[in-house]
This record gives structure tokens, sequence and C-alpha cells, in this order.
């Protein structure tokens, strides 16, 4: 039942993730070459890895390494989209679709992260 849940969770992180990276393609935003880096490692490869543990006699690594990869991402996540100013605070965009698509997404994906958090550290505590 942890690594059906956990699955579940990855995928929809990766759906809205997807969705926020369409947004900033659309809206020219960059990110710098670490940010780039803990991009695809932290927020991208770390749930997938996390997810291919789950199915494995591995299993709490699988959900360890999901706590820390959600719990990189929103901190990551939360810090520029907002609180530190520049392009990729979706706070600062003008309207517009792409702009709403980005805050959106933004939020969904601190909810989603807030929410696997939640579930992993749950997880580790619990039996089933």
């Amino acid at each position: 039942m942890k690594a059906l849940i956990s699955t579940l969770i990855v995928l929809l992180h990766l759906v809205v993730l997807v969705a926020h990276s369409r947004a900033h393609l659309q809206l020219q935003i960059g990110a710098s070459s670490w940010q780039t880096v803990f991009i695809a490692i932290v927020i991208f490869i770390g749930p997938l890895l996390a997810a291919a543990f789950l199915w494995t006699r591995s299993q709490t690594a699988g959900i360890v390494i999901l706590a820390l990869a959600m719990a990189g991402s929103l901190v990551f996540g939360v810090a520029y989209h907002f609180f530190v100013p520049g392009s990729d605070n979706a706070l600062e965009l003008h309207s517009g679709h792409w702009e709403s698509v980005f805050r959106m997404t933004a939020t969904w994906l601190a909810v989603v992260e807030t929410g696997a958090v939640t579930w992993c550290v749950w997880a580790l505590k619990s039996d089933i």
C-alpha cells in the first residue's frame, strides 16, 4: 500500500511539474546553472528514483529518498516562487494565460510537495 500511494504521489508531482515546466518555457523564465542541476537531480530524478526503490526490498529507502526530494523541492520552489524577487517569482508576474498557469502550478507544486513530505513521515512511522 505504501508503494502504491507513494508512486501515485510521484506521478501527480510529475504531471504538475511538467505543466509548470511548460509555463517556464512559454514565459522564457530560465534558471542558473546550479539551479538547473538542482532541478534535474532533486526535483525530477529524485522522486523517480524513489519510486523505483518503492517497489523493491528497499521500500524504506524509497520513502526516505522521496521525503528528501520533496522537502528539497518544497524549500526551493517556495523560496523562488514566492519569496525571492525575480522572474521566477509567481507573485510578480503580470496577468495572462501562461502567467496564470505558472502561478497555479507553482502553488500546486507546494501543496503536493507538502502533502508528500507529510505522507512520507507518516509512512515511515506506521506499520501498514
